[in-house]
């Protein structure tokens, strides 16, 4: 049973960890961003849990902070889940929010994070080749945030020497 798992994570990280729950199975734990890359690299060498699902974002526009970032883990020896939640806020004017990469710790992380940053504009910090994933470089903005404007029109590329 995964609770057991995110009772010995909340005994291990007393001081990371800013709220949890085990609602109908679903344990999860939100835990401060500068704990971020411990606490995954503990989950994935002593947690068992070696299979990185998912990696995703919520924009709660309104609410500071403003974004988290989602990780669904599984160990696929036991078949327990376990779901990571990180805030981050976003200054108005300022830079981009962001949060550690867990691609040295999973490398299927590499291309989630990159969807994120391409749809929702989270940096993340020690990414090898963070890049647009999706949308082509000279799209502006990031089309999943709550304040993108619906009704943007984006520069029209022409890409020379590709099919005739």
């Amino acid at each position: 049973m995964a609770k057991a798992d995110l009772d010995k994570l909340v005994a291990t990280f007393p001081e990371a960890i800013v709220a949890t729950h085990s609602h109908c199975g679903d344990e999860t734990a939100v835990v401060l961003p500068s704990h971020l890359s411990e606490i995954m690299r503990w989950l994935k060498e002593s947690g068992g849990f070696d299979l990185l699902v998912d990696l995703t974002a919520v924009d709660y526009l309104g609410r500071d902070p403003r974004f988290e970032v989602v990780y669904h883990l599984r160990s696929m020896q036991t078949g327990n889940r376990l779901r990571i939640k990180v805030q981050i806020g976003e200054i108005e004017g300022g830079p981009p929010p962001e949060v550690d990469s867990v691609v040295s710790i999973w490398p299927a992380a590499n291309w989630m994070e990159r969807e994120v940053w391409d749809l929702y504009g989270i940096r993340f910090a020690g990414h090898p080749d963070l890049r647009r994933v999706l949308l082509y470089e000279e799209f502006v903005g990031h089309p999943l945030r709550k304040d993108y404007p619906k009704e943007r029109r984006q520069p029209l590329v022409r890409r020379e020497n590709l099919l005739p």
